[in-house]
């Protein structure tokens, strides 16, 4: 993997638990986390991809509907920018979308109950995989339609710089979006009033399938506002540290009113583009090779346990605390009743006073 330009290949564990501490200590150059920080970030991720498998489980038992994209090996780009940002700033994405509900602290039973169509849903069951919403936790959603999110991510920093209110839109898209030309009319808009956003292009490799080195003219996403005077920075986002880091650059310089600022986060999906792709276009050897050398929750394990010294049985309790968090969410998704038929008619008009 193309470890982007703000990181380095973390070196291999020696045979003493001193050499392994070294070994796991970040470089000079590298971003380091504290034992609390590793810790929050093991537990982010943790959730995310126990979520996620859980997910794939019950679409595979028919339990889930419509479409169904996993988030499993991102992880890493969610955790770290929602590490950087302030209570207040908004994130809205695409359709690979479960990943940030759960990144912004939306409950798993709610996102798990959507996910099967029940009124217990963030949508009350009528929006399913691809189009959840959290005013609360300053979630927007969840969007089918490619590359549309961008569009309405620059209206949420227009708004936060005509409030004044200090607050950043984070808005994400992938690869495949990054050639909508919807996004370049959002880019020169932002650019012009330098509206408080953010746009995190979580560069995967292959979009819906195809590699970017044969859908892209060019592949450097963090260039790609270059013509409207946006800085950008391409990241490694395997290594949620490195996220972190490029993630607080980013939202300091949206948010102290210079403008937009594109991050590209080099990052990889385990699964296929939705649960119905069999991901015939990449070979088994590049997904494993990918999974035993690069994992994110993986890099933050042997920090915790090589570096920090955490004791194993509480890692173990972490993520037995984390497996039930997500079987009681897939619990709850299965047995709570599916909406009533007058849900058809909610949510069509703004109440006024809403």
């Amino acid at each position: 993997m193309d470890a982007g330009k703000t990181a380095e290949t973390e070196p291999a564990a020696g045979p003493s638990s001193a050499a392994a501490a070294e070994a796991h200590r970040p470089a000079p150059n590298m971003p380091q986390f504290s034992r609390e920080e590793d810790l929050h970030a093991y537990h982010e991720m943790l959730l995310i991809r126990r979520f996620e498998e859980k997910a794939g489980q019950l679409y595979g038992m028919g339990l889930i509907g419509g479409f169904c994209h996993l988030y499993i090996g991102q992880e890493a780009v969610v955790v770290g920018m929602q590490m950087a940002s302030e209570d207040g700033d908004q994130v809205i994405t695409g359709y690979r979308d479960h990943g940030h509900m759960l990144a912004c602290g939306m409950d798993p039973k709610g996102v798990m109950a959507e996910l099967t169509g029940r009124r217990g849903g963030y949508s009350r069951g009528k929006g399913g995989s691809m189009h959840m919403f959290s005013r609360e936790k300053q979630f927007f959603g969840g969007h089918g339609i490619v590359g549309a999110q961008v569009s309405l991510g620059t209206g949420l920093g227009f708004a936060d710089h005509y409030r004044g209110n200090g607050k950043v839109s984070l808005t994400y898209m992938g690869d495949g979006a990054a050639n909508q030309g919807q996004v370049y009319e959002s880019f020169n808009m932002a650019a012009l009033w330098k509206l408080p956003v953010v746009y995190v292009i979580e560069n995967n490799r292959y979009a819906m399938g195809t590699s970017v080195a044969r859908a892209s003219a060019q592949t450097d996403f963090s260039k790609r506002g270059l013509s409207f005077g946006i800085p950008g920075e391409s990241v490694d986002g395997m290594d949620v540290r490195t996220v972190r880091e490029a993630a607080g650059r980013a939202i300091e310089h949206a948010r102290s009113g210079k403008g937009p600022f594109i991050l590209e986060m080099q990052t990889y999906r385990y699964r296929g583009h939705s649960m119905s792709d069999p991901a015939k276009y990449r070979t088994k050897d590049e997904v494993s090779k990918m999974r035993d050398e690069h994992d994110p929750i993986e890099m933050v394990r042997k920090r915790l346990l090589e570096l920090h010294g955490v004791p194993e049985a509480d890692i173990k309790a972490t993520d037995a605390k984390v497996r039930e968090t997500v079987n009681a969410s897939a619990e709850f998704a299965t047995n709570d009743p599916e909406p009533d038929p007058s849900e058809l008619w909610t949510d069509i008009l703004l109440e006024v006073g809403a």
